[in-house]
């Protein structure tokens, strides 16, 4: 008898892709994605038409003003991005192999922080210089008696390198716990010493970490214009000029020209991180978390060195937090430290309706995005449609994109029919929930890649429908990718403002904001109270998610 065996095709082949796109699910799946185009491609193309086409004809006159006579602000943005990147990685660098190469302890406390750091509002970091450091910060004045003046573009590297530090710490530690350890011993054994074992094995090894790390803290950095206003003094740069132009002139084309003219160095910093990692092999082996007995031993000066640059920049951390908690219960920051509640007490009925509303602009962008990412990842990496590789470009872009850019952009995109959106609330939750698309995406993706489609194609083949496919089979086993989905999309709704500040109006106003506006008015009391409420908001529902996940996985 002729055994017969069946052929299990990959699904997302012609003859599985075609039917499904015909089905109601497949249809729903084409308008997720067609809305990458809608939500993303467009507002970029309005930016670029909006610099070049001005009262109906085309016109240079914006970049050639910018080229011009404006040529510093680019050179600012750069210099700055530059120093904070190099300042950045290099920090975190040395947090990182405190965590992956020492037996020194403090490490769940170090790692504790710099997650608390991720979570903080962008510039909470610029709240806490003027506190301390400003005419009437608590160390120059009242300590020192000093009357500098803090303000400038190095207040801004240094209160930039504060926040982004332990970013570029999380993403390379990720890496640094993925190299192979037998390489260091094998460079150990033949005579190179600790500190030549590290930058000759390691850190060449943790490469695609660290590049990734300084990308993406460059973006950041050029999209930060929040830090520049309250503490560059006199110093400006290109995303706080492009702020400045819509909140202040409503000058469209001027700040137009400087979002695309923002795009060049964060495109550069992208290609050549893809040129760096094209065709190259780092060596790196499955992760392992070994015991301290296995790390190779470092010099004495050099553990001494780590700790140092470690426990400096975690006590700078906590000092940080120490000082915006005492601050919302200091009647008169610099003048008067009685204790009070104040502060909590006279926030006013619109603040506190804006605080809610971000807890709930929030918890809806959670959900869509961690939705339509596990919808992107499966069509992208099952399905593939025609186009899949462009769309997954695309969607890629909020990536790349400067935070102003992409707040700009949706303005110019939805002020008019038949999409008017601006002055709700779902162009704010939208510019969330696409801004965060790249991360639902690959998170879903990376899953899937260690699923066999074998299982999915079992299904069909016994009847199951499409619909309870990805129900019963593929969301279960999305469930980590969905929940980092939602907690990244929660939290960077929670704390951003980079790109809704240019989309909210008095009745979509969220608490970002009002911090923001409460920092510039000089109000350092209401700042921190409501910086500590959006910090220990987002710090409960991180620790609960992952405490029900982890739960969940223990039953």
């Amino acid at each position: 008898m002729q055994q017969v065996t069946k052929e299990y095709r990959i699904p997302g082949a012609s003859f599985r892709g075609a039917p499904f796109f015909l089905t109601p699910e497949g249809l729903f799946s084409l308008l997720v994605l067609g809305s990458i185009l809608v939500f993303i491609l467009w507002p970029v193309l309005a930016v670029f038409f909006q610099s070049i086409i001005i009262d109906g004809r085309l016109d240079f006159s914006e970049y050639t003003h910018l080229f011009t006579n404006e040529m510093g602000l680019l050179g600012n943005s750069v210099l700055v991005s530059t120093l904070s990147t190099l300042l950045s990685v290099m920090l975190g660098t040395c947090v990182s192999l405190y965590l992956t190469h020492t037996r020194l302890p403090g490490k769940r406390l170090v790692f504790g922080v710099l997650l608390l750091s991720i979570i903080s509002p962008p510039f909470v970091s610029s709240l806490v210089y003027i506190m301390l450091f400003g005419r009437r910060g608590l160390v120059t004045h009242k300590m020192l008696g000093l009357t500098l003046d803090p303000y400038g573009w190095h207040g801004v590297v240094l209160m930039q390198t504060a926040g982004f530090t332990a970013l570029a710490a999380l993403l390379i530690l990720g890496v640094l716990h993925r190299v192979d350890r037998d390489q260091e011993y094998a460079a150990y054994d033949l005579g190179a010493s600790s500190f030549h074992a590290l930058t000759g094995v390691t850190l060449p090894l943790a490469m695609p970490g660290l590049l990734v790390a300084g990308v993406v803290v460059f973006i950041r950095s050029l999209s930060d214009f929040g830090t520049p206003i309250i503490i560059g003094g006199r110093f400006s740069v290109l995303s706080t000029e492009a702020y400045l132009s819509v909140v202040g002139l409503y000058d469209m084309p001027r700040a137009a020209a400087m979002s695309i003219t923002l795009l060049i160095p964060a495109l550069a910093a992208f290609l050549i991180y893809r040129r760096l990692m094209a065709g190259r092999s780092y060596g790196s082996s499955t992760p392992r978390f070994e015991h301290g007995a296995e790390r190779m031993p470092l010099s004495p000066l050099l553990l001494w060195f780590l700790a140092v640059v470690t426990w400096g920049y975690i006590g700078f951390e906590i000092l940080k937090y120490v000082t915006i908690l005492a601050g919302s219960f200091t009647r008169t920051w610099g003048l008067d430290f009685t204790p009070t509640l104040k502060h909590f007490e006279t926030l006013s009925a619109s603040k506190l309706s804006s605080f809610f509303r971000s807890l709930r602009y929030a918890f809806i962008a959670g959900i869509a995005g961690a939705a339509m990412g596990a919808v992107l990842a499966y069509v992208l990496e099952r399905k593939r449609p025609i186009g899949a590789r462009f769309f997954d470009f695309i969607a890629d872009f909020p990536y790349i994109i400067p935070g102003p850019f992409f707040g700009i952009a949706y303005i110019l995109a939805f002020h008019n029919p038949p999409l008017m959106l601006t002055g709700t609330a779902f162009i704010v939750v939208a510019n969330c929930v696409y801004r965060q698309l790249p991360i639902s995406i690959k998170s879903g993706v990376a899953v899937l890649k260690q699923c066999r489609p074998e299982i999915e194609a079992g299904a069909r083949d016994l009847g199951a429908k499409e619909r309870n496919v990805f129900l019963d089979i593929v969301a279960p086993l999305m469930k980590p990718a969905i929940l980092i989905a939602f907690i990244n999309t929660f939290t960077m709704t929670m704390i951003t403002i980079g790109a809704i500040i240019f989309l909210i109006s008095p009745d979509t106003k969220v608490a970002t904001v009002e911090m923001f506006g409460e920092i510039k008015r000089g109000r350092i009391g209401a700042a921190s109270a409501l910086a500590n409420m959006i910090i220990v908001t987002v710090l409960a529902v991180n620790l609960l998610f992952s405490w029900l996940y982890l739960r969940k996985r223990k039953q």
